[in-house]
This record gives structure tokens, C-alpha cells and sequence, in this order.
């Protein structure tokens, strides 16, 4: 067959000859692209973990990916993952005690189903222990200043009140009331129970806080804290 015969064409076909190319001239193959997909740091499923251990409530796709500094779909292909290693499925993955839930447009870990009748007599047996120091005295500023939301009780402590909240709540001695119409946040004060234990019958019998409030700069930039 000569240089200018061409196989894919139809015989008889006008040809245009094609000049032979010495191999040493031809250009170089380039290198082949990758085509695997992009793949996220290693830290980012650990940064995933550390949030979701620490949220009271359902966190969007999107809004972990912002926290993370991932593209959404690379965070959600994460938490499925996440999700089935929690369910032992993978050849390294083991059973866990919690499992990881899509609810209500969001994500967040719960404990596992299997093991509702242990975490119920913990929680009932947990009722008869004191209550921490840092668990007196958000409740105090949610007897003293309630309706509050969870916020407000942060800055004047200082502190991240949220799993407090949460044993307070479930003890029965502090209560979901409403929300804030500024910003929608829930607004908590103390149950019939708290009085109870207290041995009052209204919160106007609790003790005047002001002569145990500083006095000068210090009590006006507490009420600032508190009334912010």
C-alpha cells in the first residue's frame, strides 16, 4: 500500500498525498491527565468529627463545607462516609455506639438505637447526682434573668454553656419558653420543678442579687454583658 492509500476512505476516492513524517521529528507524546477525582485533605474528616461532636442541633451540607474549607460535594461525600464507617460497613470499619444521621436537611450524631435502653437508665441515674458548679450557676442566670436565650447565658459566663443546657433541660428544672423575635433563638427559664426543689412558689421569692453585685464600672459593664 502506498503512502497515499487511506483504508477508512471509499476505493476510487480523490486522494491528497500525505507526505511521510520521520519518526525522530514527530512530536512527543504529552503526559496523560489525571482523571481522579479531587481528593480533600486528610484532616478534613477528623475537622468533620470535631464539629459533629459539638452541635446541639442538625448542620447543613453547606455549612460544614464552609467550616471545613471543602467543596460541598467532597463534605458530603465525607459524612457518607463517616456514616458508613459508624455502621461498620468497610473492610477497617467497626460497629459503633452512635451513628451518624441525615435529619431535617442537616447532619449529626445520635446515639444508636440498639442502645436506647442504657442511655435512658444513664440519664435517669445521672438525675439523682449534684449539679456541677458550672450547672448552678447557669441556672441561676436563667432564674434571674429568664426567658434567655443560650446565647446571652454564653456571654455572661463566658463560657460555651450548651452541654450545661442540655442537663438542665433534662433534668426538668430549666424549660423551652418561646423565641427571641430578633433573632430566633430560643428563649429558656426555669419549670415548676426548679420552684419545687426550691421549696418557692414564684421566682419573686428569689433573694435580691444587688448586694452581692459589684458596684461602679464593673456592675455597669456586667449589665451591658447581660443585656446585649
Amino acid at each position: 500500500m502506498s503512502l497515499t492509500d487511506n483504508p477508512a476512505q471509499p476505493a476510487g476516492a480523490d486522494q491528497a498525498a500525505v507526505p511521510a513524517v520521520a519518526p525522530d521529528l514527530a512530536p512527543a507524546p504529552g503526559p496523560e491527565p489525571e482523571v481522579s477525582a479531587p481528593v480533600p485533605p486528610a484532616s478534613a474528616q477528623a475537622q468533620l468529627e470535631a464539629i459533629l461532636m459539638v452541635i446541639d442541633q442538625p448542620a447543613s451540607t453547606t455549612d460544614l463545607a464552609i467550616a471545613i474549607g471543602q467543596p460541598v460535594a467532597a463534605t458530603e461525600r465525607l459524612l457518607i462516609d463517616l456514616a458508613n464507617q459508624y455502621r461498620g460497613h468497610g473492610p477497617d470499619a467497626t460497629v459503633r455506639g452512635f451513628e451518624l444521621r441525615e435529619v431535617g436537611g442537616g447532619w449529626r450524631i445520635y446515639s444508636h438505637p440498639e442502645h436506647a435502653a442504657v442511655v435512658e437508665r444513664f440519664v435517669r441515674e445521672g438525675l439523682t447526682t449534684k449539679l456541677t458548679q458550672a450547672a448552678l450557676e447557669t441556672l441561676a442566670i436563667v432564674a434571674y434573668k429568664g426567658p434567655i436565650s443560650r446565647g446571652r447565658i454564653s456571654a455572661v459566663r463566658g463560657v460555651n454553656v450548651e452541654s450545661v443546657m442540655r442537663t438542665l433541660v433534662s433534668r426538668g428544672l430549666v424549660e423551652e419558653v418561646g423565641f427571641e423575635e430578633d433573632s430566633g433563638a430560643v428563649l429558656y427559664a426555669t419549670t415548676a420543678l426548679f420552684l419545687e426543689r426550691m421549696g418557692m412558689t414564684s421566682l419573686d421569692e428569689l433573694e435580691p442579687l444587688a448586694p452581692h453585685l459589684p458596684s461602679g464600672p464593673d456592675l455597669a459593664e456586667l449589665t451591658e454583658q447581660i443585656e446585649a
